[in-house]
């Protein structure tokens, strides 16, 4: 009886991975990338998916002397590697560059549908424990490479966002908001955090990131913190200030949803022209692989971006209910389209910093890469030109590439970008374990010739 159980359940999962194979060929695209791209992406009729399209860059992290491709006129090097799945970054008045070595926390979802996300987040080189750590960087002698690596704070929770405010450093776990008492130039930080602020992490807490930046004033900190959800599936009840960018006051720790409707925004920056907070964000899943465009936008207060019922300025998800129609009028539209499942994780604006004319006045966005599109997007650095309002105009153009290799293994992911105290372009890669520098290639001449 027993051989008998045996024999059906491994013909049971044999079934199971056949029928998950055949079903995850999925859709592809029928479109170039570009088309979903700009002020105004193509939004084709949608594909709606019974399951998911899966095409998962298999992990392949670089070997010794490997490395990305940077754009004509730029370099690229090595900051820092030997990291563990680094992340977010913050760089401290003194130069010094602050990560996030961290990863999901422990995923609660059972069933198929916890086995997929397992087998994809291995395959993608994601399925590791989250280090929990914000590790400082410093070099010293500004050769681009950081000569001294500290742990500055540990045990933490999948913490992501940074953000600096006088003598206090706050961290975001991906469930609270901690501060800590902090000196610029300090190597270790031994005092607890002080809670700031609660983060909604129910399970099974979807886009854990919690994105974190301080007004230029610095008497606030918006916190940006993605759906549990693809589409609300889950019931709303757990999207309770999820889907949004939270603003909370510091002198009373009074919180508030800012703006929402937005799937999983993550990065967060002020464009220097309007001085206007923006964000990127992923958009939802399983409309085919033309469908959705990941957006940047401008963050606008008491703005409602449409998610789950709408996308992109009222278009109807034919799978939410129960439909909210009216809502639509109240609804703003994103502001640049940056790819249908490009997954833009790392925004920083490139006015005032040292990429050459080029790249002087817009935004560079690391693009992570699609796991759910035909073929593969994203696993990419570009730069997003801006007018002279401070709008998003034209196409995006490559700044890094090669994270792709031709048998489509990811060797690695660019995940968040921050610019050094020289005005170069830092990038983190999560999968590679490595901070990538982009400088221009004359000002890399003119550093080691000694001029100026």
């Amino acid at each position: 009886m027993l051989k008998h159980l045996r024999n059906l359940t491994i013909l049971f999962i044999i079934l199971g991975i056949g029928a998950f194979y055949y079903l995850s060929q999925g859709d592809t695209a029928r479109l170039p990338l570009e088309a979903t791209t700009g002020v105004e992406p193509d939004l084709t009729n949608v594909r709606k998916e019974n399951f998911p399209t899966i095409n998962v860059a298999e992990a392949d992290p670089w070997g010794a002397g490997e490395g990305p491709v940077a754009a004509e006129g730029l370099t690229v090097e090595r900051f820092a590697d030997g990291l563990d799945h680094p992340r977010s970054m913050l760089r401290l008045p003194n130069g010094d560059i602050l990560v996030a070595e961290t990863n999901s926390p422990p995923r609660t979802v059972g069933g198929i549908e916890g086995w997929i996300m397992r087998n994809l987040m291995s395959k993608a080189g994601a399925g590791t424990p989250s280090a929990n750590r914000i590790t400082l960087l410093r070099d010293s002698d500004q050769d681009g490479k950081a000569e001294e690596r500290f742990a500055l704070l540990e045990n933490l929770n999948s913490p992501f966002g940074m953000a600096l405010v006088e003598d206090t450093l706050y961290v975001a776990n991906t469930n609270e908001v901690l501060a800590f008492p902090f000196v610029v130039g300090e190597t270790k930080i031994a005092a607890e955090g002080r809670k700031v602020a609660n983060l909604n992490a129910k399970a099974p807490n979807n886009h854990w990131t919690r994105g974190l930046i301080a007004s230029p004033d610095g008497k606030y900190l918006f916190v940006s913190v993605g759906s549990n959800s693809n589409i609300g599936e889950n019931g709303m009840d757990i999207e309770k200030e999820r889907a949004a960018i939270l603003r909370v006051e510091l002198a009373t720790n009074k919180k508030i949803i800012y703006a929402d409707g937005m799937r999983n925004p993550v990065g967060l920056a002020y464009e220097p022209v309007s001085g206007e907070l923006f964000t990127v964000v992923n958009e939802r899943d399983m409309l085919g692989s033309d469908m959705v465009p990941d957006y940047l936008t401008e963050v606008r207060f008491a703005s409602h971006y449409g998610w789950p019922w709408h996308f992109w300025g009222g278009h109807v998800d034919p799978r939410v209910e129960p439909k909210n129609l009216d809502h639509r009028q109240y609804e703003r539209r994103p502001d640049y389209g940056l790819g249908a499942h490009v997954a833009p994780l790392g925004l920083a604006f490139t006015k005032d910093q040292n990429l050459g004319k080029s790249y002087d006045s817009g935004a560079a966005v690391a693009r992570h890469g699609s796991w759910n599109r035909k073929p593969l997007a994203g696993y990419d650095v570009v730069y997003v030109d801006f007018n002279e309002e401070g709008e998003p105009q034209g196409k995006p153009v490559t700044l890094l590439s090669g994270f792709v290799d031709d048998d489509e293994k990811a060797r690695g992911r660019p995940t968040m970008v921050e610019f050094d105290q020289t005005g170069a372009l830092l990038v983190t890669d999560d999968v590679g374990g490595i901070i990538w520098r982009i400088s221009r290639k004359d000002a890399a001449v003119s550093a080691q010739s000694g001029e100026e």
